[in-house]
């Protein structure tokens, strides 16, 4: 059954977020049954009444074929919450977006991703401090994440381009508009060495209030997120507040207590962020200092049976050791063994107390 055509109607229904459409889910089984539900079904599942006059005028509104074809004809790919190829970072995070457009391409090794953001207003020490700690984490193989806003944000996109690094740019609208439009250009060259994201259906303009939503965008695709300068105001302090709630790591950069601009990184650090004089200090507090030994060992160590067998009782859900082994029938030191291979090519992360969670969804395929 091909499903991606109602999650985009759904996606196309104001009031029908990620937490809404999880309940529908749960009532019907699966999203095209929930989509063509009656309408007195979905008012006993609990669907309030400006939602479910959304939805009802979205179904006689919209094609859902002729959706399916713009979104081809843009070039645009679409990843749901079914796809293997959502990102997990992002999956695990609470109520992620049900679906991605994405305009370039996603690479298992972007889970190694930490965001760089901050105001718009940047100033000259701003600027700089957020090139060189950009360049450092993206020569070092770690996937740069940002807004495209201006100041901070397009300049960490450029710094991780020029390192030739991966980065990725989450929009407020849709990935085939661009906003600020001076930034046409930067778009097309981070589409070509990374990706546009954005839950906002195509065509969507850049309204202010699509933009505190998508920062929980850019801190669930991420491992940490630094806040390089900002201001006692500046959005990029949304950032830092998803950043928390979804348990990854806040770093900030450290100003002059004279600078209004430094306000809230100084605050962030007062409240218990983690100061970062150099992009050292994020590698090694979040253990990246592998990591692109680990990406080219994802890419160079054969795959075995041992690993296909402990994938398959691996997901999202922490397993412990023991479990794996009875699991998979395997002797514990070929178990702890394989895990530590796995880990090296990213496979899977221990989360503690020799349990491990899977970096990927089980079933899809080995890179080699």
């Amino acid at each position: 059954m091909d499903t991606l055509q109602y999650y985009i109607g759904f996606n196309l229904v104001r009031g029908i977020g990620p937490v809404r459409l999880r309940a529908l889910l749960d009532v019907f089984g699966d999203v095209e049954r929930a989509y063509h539900a009656p309408a007195d079904a979905l008012r006993r599942a609990g669907l309030e009444r400006r939602a479910l006059e959304s939805l009802l005028e979205t179904r006689a509104r919209v094609d859902l074929e002729r959706e399916m074809q713009r979104v081809a004809a843009a070039g645009v790919r679409v990843l749901t919450w079914e796809d293997g190829g959502y990102p997990q970072l992002l999956r695990e995070a609470p109520a992620p977006p049900p679906l991605l457009y994405v305009r370039g391409r996603l690479e298992p090794d972007d889970a190694w991703a930490v965001a760089v953001v901050g105001t718009r207003r940047a100033s000259v020490y701003g600027r700089e401090v957020t090139r060189r700690l950009s360049t450092g984490l993206a020569r070092s193989g770690i996937t740069v994440v940002s807004g495209l806003a201006r100041g901070i944000d397009g300049v960490a996109h450029r710094a991780a381009l020029e390192a030739g690094g991966r980065t990725i740019a989450v929009l407020g609208c849709g990935v085939d508009r661009v906003y600020p439009p001076e930034h046409r250009e930067l778009a097309r060259q981070i589409s070509a060495h990374g990706a546009l994201v954005s839950e906002y259906p195509l065509g969507t303009p850049p309204e202010a209030g699509n933009f505190p939503p998508r920062n929980r965008v850019i801190s669930g695709l991420s491992l940490g997120v630094l806040i390089a300068e900002a201001g006692r105001s500046s959005g990029a302090l949304i950032t830092a507040d998803y950043a928390a709630e979804q348990g990854r790591d806040v770093f900030a950069v450290p100003g002059s207590i004279l600078s209004a601009g430094s306000v809230g990184t100084n605050r962030l650090i007062q409240d218990g962020a983690k100061l970062v004089l150099e992009s050292a200090d994020i590698l090694r507090e979040l253990n990246l200092t592998m990591a692109t030994e680990q990406a080219q060992a994802r890419h160079l160590l054969p795959a075995s049976e041992a690993e296909a067998a402990l994938l398959a009782h691996l997901g999202p859900e922490p397993v412990h050791v023991d479990d794996l082994r009875r699991m998979a029938g395997l002797p514990i030191a070929e178990v702890t063994s394989t895990l530590a291979l796995m880990e090296l090519k990213g496979f899977v992360r221990q989360v503690g107390g020799m349990q491990y969670v899977a970096t990927r969804e089980p079933g899809t395929e080995y890179e080699t």
